[in-house]
């Protein structure tokens, strides 16, 4: 199976593709998605067609996006659910199946610690995948919620332990 993590933003949207034969993970590729300046339009237009790009090009059987987190800032987190309705509509557009899964629940099957820094969510994507060196924050953010829907599939489910079950699902 081939998985296809996206890492949402506005400025800079990180995905990693992962190669999945059993519980072997394979690194395909990464990178990030630069929107530059401009109107919002413009700019989730830019993430739109990249998105679909790379999902003619590496051809995922399965999508995994970040869900959005409530900022401190509501303007930040209504930007940030833009970018991230850009990148669904994108995979959607392509036939792709979307997951997702919270930042807590990618780090807590990344690291096994929800609440890990980003240096570590880097520092374990390069040890699970043998890379040579880390990934770029947004990029490995990409590859750990790829990770995290290898893990899941795996077990079935991910683990319980640090979640709470409210209507069926973890939160």
């Amino acid at each position: 199976m081939r998985i296809l993590g996206i890492d949402p933003g506005l400025r800079v949207t990180g995905f990693g593709v992962l190669d999945q034969q059993g519980q072997q993970l394979s690194y395909v590729t990464s990178g990030c998605i630069k929107s530059g300046e401009g109107l919002l339009p413009a700019r989730l237009k830019v993430l739109f067609d990249s998105i679909v790009q790379i999902v003619q090009q590496v051809r995922p059987d399965v999508a995994v996006v970040e869900k959005v987190f409530v900022n401190v800032n509501p303007q930040s987190t209504l930007l940030l659910g833009q970018a991230r309705g850009a990148a669904i509509s994108a995979l959607v557009s392509q036939n792709i199946t979307v997951a997702e899964y919270t930042a807590l629940q990618v780090k807590q099957s990344v690291v096994g610690n929800g609440h890990a820094a980003k240096e570590q969510v880097q520092e374990m994507v390069k040890r699970l995948l043998s890379l040579p060196a880390s990934p770029q924050a947004d990029a490995a953010d990409a590859l750990a919620a790829a990770i995290c829907h290898a893990h899941a599939g795996h077990l079935g489910r991910l683990s319980t332990q640090g979640f709470r079950v409210r209507g069926g699902r973890l939160v």
